[in-house]
């Protein structure tokens, strides 16, 4: 990734693959000064759609403004309700191996000046939720 700040012409330049197929990307940057009066706030400008924007979504491979795919959904607005109920319900059961892995990461701070962290604190209440149910009530339930 290459970004180019100081010319004339603004930009971020991606290099990467795709599938395998190796592709560079130039995205025009556009400045507008902060409504705080302090700086600059740094824009993308859409290739497509011409929209400033400051994040880009990647489809297909290619880095565009939200507004430029159509008929787009993320993963979890394709799920049925009742499915998304049941995640809701039990969806920290089947994640908890996921939460003892980041609790037990080797970095992860448990505790700051004697009191738990939110963050393990978040974790534990997670852990804790999914303790309450069994394996065979969940399939009781989902079946």
């Amino acid at each position: 990734m290459l970004i180019n700040t100081l010319s004339e012409h603004q930009y971020v330049e991606l290099d990467y693959k795709y599938n395998d197929e190796p592709r560079k990307f130039k995205v025009k940057l556009i400045s507008m000064p902060s409504n705080l009066g302090k700086g600059k706030i740094w824009y993308f400008l859409c290739p497509q759609t011409k929209k400033r924007c400051r994040k880009l979504y990647s489809i297909s491979g290619y880095f565009l403004h939200r507004e430029a795919f159509s008929g787009c959904m993320y993963e979890c607005q394709t799920r049925s309700k009742t499915w998304r109920e049941r995640e809701k319900s039990f969806g920290s059961h089947f994640e908890i191996d996921k939460y003892y892995e980041e609790i037990y990461s080797k970095h992860f701070q448990r505790y700051y000046r004697g009191k738990p962290t939110k963050r393990y604190s978040k974790l534990m209440r997670k852990i804790d939720l999914s303790d309450r149910y069994s394996y065979v009530d969940i399939e009781k339930l989902i079946i």
